[in-house]
């Protein structure tokens, strides 16, 4: 292998394979990064098993070739070159690869791209495709409500329903769910769920951020793994197996009281009431009454505040405790001018929802407190 390419592209492409390179694992070599030539320009390659990130830049490639070098080190050293062109030239007897860039020059020693886990190749199966940017909000309004433990390895995923041309994305963690809907911009033909790992959006919502073309999507027929085809980049994702809960039946069909408000002021005194909380029991309370919204928070040995919001409410006067963090998390992904605090009682689950359109819904759990 030998080829010339700019630094930038190649500190691009690294930056972004790099994602999916392992930390910690039992198999050394996806801790290495695959350097292969392809069509007249250099493939990068990383995988930890559970997601693999492929990235394309344009190389002046003078010889064929492929090798794994270690990742952390190559993109380091990568990172520190000028910006200038890179020439990589690989010895295949020694399996050592010389980058040189301006007046710098380094050596690293490669393993045989023969030993590199293969990255799987989806053909065929449920196809699709999306806007980036419906994607990337039905992404970032669900994903944080995904259980980060394993203990029930459907609820650390995101269940993904595919039906004629909309998606329809669900998380919960068993303290609270987010529901999103986007439109496909090409139906599927066939209905279809799966539960991709949340770690797997989570990477994906990071490649879409600059990304301005439309994103092809494809399930495998046996639905173990999921295809996500961006401009130079493919990503795919292993498929958790399993039944994800019927969250339906946790969405309240009425409310008691309804109370609007601007996102942003209830934003501001969340995230006042959440400096005590955070010194409690991370709870803060939410009193409605005719015309605004008063939310308090207390610290035993430290002190209490109390804050209130204008808002428009239809109902009953009403109480409910959340936990500071699951209603600041809600409130950070919302674009809307205005929210909705939907209550039946304070033991009740609350629901959440932008005013002004009707794709999203988060339901948080309430916390049991004296009043």
């Amino acid at each position: 292998m030998k080829l010339s390419c700019s630094q930038e592209n190649l500190s691009k492409g690294l930056g972004i394979v790099g994602r999916a390179v392992a930390t910690r694992t039992t198999l050394p070599i996806t801790n290495n990064v695959l350097l292969a030539t392809d069509q007249g320009r250099l493939k990068l390659a990383a995988t930890n098993l559970e997601i693999a990130i492929s990235y394309w830049l344009d190389a002046k490639v003078e010889e064929e070739g492929a090798i794994t070098i270690p990742a952390r080190l190559f993109i380091d050293f990568v990172n520190s070159l000028p910006n200038d062109t890179v020439d990589i030239a690989l010895s295949p007897r020694t399996h050592t690869i010389e980058v040189k860039c301006a007046r710098f020059e380094g050596r690293i020693n490669g393993v045989e791209a023969e030993e590199f886990p293969p990255i799987p190749s989806i053909g065929e199966g449920v196809t699709t495709t999306i806007d980036p940017e419906a994607l990337r909000l039905a992404i970032a309004q669900v994903v944080f409500a995904a259980a980060t433990e394993d203990t029930r390895p459907v609820l650390t995923g995101v269940q993904s329903e595919f039906d004629s041309d909309k998606l329809t994305l669900a998380a919960a963690d068993g303290f609270r769910l987010a529901v999103h809907k986007a439109p496909l911009a090409k139906p599927v033909t066939e209905g279809i769920e799966v539960i991709i790992p949340g770690r797997a959006l989570s990477e994906l919502q990071r490649l879409l951020s600059d990304h301005e073309e439309p994103v092809d999507i494809t399930i495998n027929p046996n639905k173990s793994q999921a295809l996500f085809r961006l401009k130079d980049v493919e990503m795919v994702s292993q498929l958790i197996q399993g039944t994800f809960p019927n969250y339906s039946q946790l969405i309240p069909q009425s409310y008691v009281t309804r109370a609007e408000m601007s996102l942003a002021e209830l934003t501001k005194a969340t995230r006042t009431a959440s400096i005590f909380a955070r010194e409690g029991s991370a709870i803060v309370r939410l009193q409605i009454t005719p015309g605004k919204v008063v939310l308090s928070a207390r610290a035993e040995e430290v002190g209490d505040n109390v804050g209130e919001v204008d808002a428009t409410v239809e109902g009953e006067e009403a109480k409910i405790a959340f936990n500071s963090k699951y209603l600041s998390d809600v409130l950070g992904v919302l674009r809307e001018d205005r929210v909705a605090v939907e209550t039946t009682s304070p033991s009740s689950p609350g629901v959440i929802r932008p005013v002004g359109v009707d794709n999203y819904i988060h339901v948080v759990m309430p916390m049991f407190v004296q009043w």
